[in-house]
């Protein structure tokens, strides 16, 4: 037996990360009984995105474009590369203001668990990105997690024999941070990574 529209609905809107039964419920009957309009809109934008993105050729983002408009900047140090997991860490790395090199988007990270490998991430792409003979230096901005770090080391292990400079960005205790709340692995980490004081 097909669900009913509003059974489809609920259910196409668990598809969402974070949104469970309840929420997906609560969505749909909000849609369809406050803002239909809203709704009708939503779902032009969705098929619109889904005809019109693509992944960039070079670094692997979304796009509308064969090669994204950060690519094509000229305005962009193209000798560094920074390897991140999503679209979202990059652009976290962009509102910092503190890097203007190139990226690469890995669009996931090693996950033996979920049957994600290397492979699966589409690495032969970033390895003929990194040895493009402009790329100098790579920088693995992948998050501290189990599978981020693995990834991060995979990579590394993989351009290193080539001759290429990997560099890891550091982690430790925030900026504004105060010692008694950071927990107890950041403060170690932040201890082993120490550098010396200027000045």
């Amino acid at each position: 037996m097909n669900p009913s529209g509003v059974e489809a609905l609920i259910e196409a809107l668990r598809c969402l990360p974070g949104v469970g039964p309840k929420s997906a419920q609560r969505l749909a009957y909000h849609l369809l009984q406050h803002d239909r309009a809203g709704a009708r809109h939503l779902g032009r934008c969705i098929a619109q995105a889904l005809d019109g993105i693509r992944h960039c050729q070079r670094c692997n983002t979304f796009t509308e474009h064969e090669i994204c408009e950060r690519c094509q900047s000229p305005k962009r140090d193209a000798t560094v590369l920074c390897v991140v997991e999503t679209p979202v860490d990059m652009n976290m790395l962009e509102q910092t203001l503190a890097y203007q090199g190139l990226y690469y988007v890995l669009m996931g990270k090693i996950s033996p668990l979920d049957g994600v490998g290397a492979r699966q991430l589409g690495l032969e792409r970033l390895l003929a990105r990194a040895l493009d003979g402009v790329v100098r230096e790579v920088i693995l901005a992948t998050n501290y997690t189990n599978e981020g770090e693995a990834t991060a080391h995979y990579i590394a292990a993989m351009l290193r024999p080539k001759g290429v400079n990997v560099t890891r960005i550091a982690r430790g205790v925030p900026v504004g941070g105060e010692l008694e709340y950071v927990d107890a692995g950041t403060l170690a980490q932040s201890l082993r990574e120490r550098k010396r004081c200027a000045g």
